[in-house]
């Protein structure tokens, strides 16, 4: 993978869609950390669909731990995991308030010390709600990353390594929102859309 390569790989995905951003839906960096330990082996959609209920009635630290364990689990019975996030949920509520004055940090290591938060939803964090360019490796990113040959790497840590260190500076901070969505509807696991994706004629698995 060349420079010339991959800076043209960006570029085209800059082009096909030049304001990337989530699909979870939230107002806060609080509703998006909550949404994203959602998230954790269940889809955005279906994630959406109980935050749409919840936020109205709890969207705060204070709000939710209110809540307690049972009653959060009421709107989120619907995602997979739903009783152990919700204790995660409401254990990383009571050390915001105790820790951070109701804050979601603006830290790595903060934000790792909550329950139900590892170094991916920190990563998501620091690029979604505060503008860092972390990319944050998921299945479709470790699929679209090692297919392509942006990233060859036998772990997410790994992948994500090469990918902070080789990405240009001027698609860095929109680079993980590119990756993941081209992997969730083109560079599918099973049958990737090759004849639709704007990025072929410089990926590594095309051209095999």
């Amino acid at each position: 993978m060349t420079r010339q390569r991959r800076r043209a790989i960006f570029a085209r995905l800059r082009q096909a869609n030049p304001e990337p951003t989530t699909e979870l839906e939230y107002s806060s960096p609080f509703e998006l950390l909550v949404a994203v330990i959602l998230s954790a082996q269940a889809t955005d959609k279906s994630v959406n669909a109980a935050t749409r209920k919840l936020y109205p009635a709890a969207n705060t630290p204070a709000r939710i731990l209110a809540l307690g364990v049972e009653g959060l689990s009421g709107y989120i019975r619907t995602i997979g995991l739903y009783n152990s996030k919700a204790k995660h949920i409401i254990e990383a509520c009571r050390l915001l308030i105790e820790r951070h004055d109701g804050a979601v940090p603006h830290d790595r290591a903060a934000l790792e010390a909550l329950p139900g938060v590892g170094r991916k939803t920190a990563n998501v964090i620091l690029n979604t709600a505060f503008g860092e360019p972390t990319i944050a490796v998921d299945t479709h990113i470790f699929r679209v990353a090692n297919r392509t040959g942006l990233a060859v790497g036998t772990t997410p840590r790994q992948v994500e390594d090469i990918l902070v260190a080789t990405t240009p500076a001027e698609f860095a901070l929109d680079a993980h929102h590119w990756l993941i969505l081209h992997g969730r509807y083109v560079c599918t696991a099973r049958k990737p859309r090759c004849a639709e994706c704007v990025i072929a004629r410089y990926c590594d698995f095309f051209g095999t």
